[in-house]
């Protein structure tokens, strides 16, 4: 079935913001804050903030209006699966990586797709958080029709906390 809506979405468009459902307000600023390096905008008292990267507005919004002292849901429950931030170079993920480290922040998992590289963890309320960093397009693997070939291999840990060193 073919309708008006069947069209694509404005090339333009981008994801603006999240806002996520946390149990502990301070506990989610001293990981998207402290850990990640988020910067506060602005707080409406306990049961809300919102945090940025570069000075926008906010990129992530967190209130406890619906679950303040709450817990995650279930698994194989419907909701977020993670969110994905973008970081604009592999020395950046690289100091992501450290941050965690240093935080003392578990990895879900670490993944070379090829395209991407990426750090896979849980927020202290379980929703997943996807770290990464997009490889240069011209270097992205293309199949033998010269399609988009994307992968899972494991990331070389060592090999992206190099990267810091290299900079030095």
């Amino acid at each position: 079935m073919t309708t008006e809506n069947d069209r694509p979405i404005a090339a333009g468009v981008t994801v603006g913001h999240v806002h996520l459902k946390v149990a502990d307000l301070e506990r989610a600023l001293g990981f998207y804050c402290g850990v990640l390096g988020f910067q506060l905008m602005q707080r409406y008292g306990t049961q809300a903030a919102f945090v940025s990267a570069g000075g926008y507005h906010h990129h992530i919004g967190l209130n406890t209006w619906e679950s303040a002292h709450g817990s995650p849901p279930p698994r194989g429950s419907t909701g977020l699966y993670h969110l994905a931030l973008l970081y604009p170079t592999r020395a950046d993920l690289a100091d992501a990586l450290l941050r965690l480290q240093r935080g003392g922040v578990e990895l879900d998992g670490a993944a070379d797709h090829g395209v991407s590289e990426a750090l896979y963890l849980r927020d202290p309320d379980g929703n997943g958080v996807e770290l990464y960093w997009d490889r240069p397009r011209d270097e992205w693997p293309l199949d033998d029709a010269g399609q988009l070939a994307m992968y899972t291999r494991a990331l070389d840990l060592r090999g992206l906390l190099a990267e810091l060193r290299a900079e030095d």
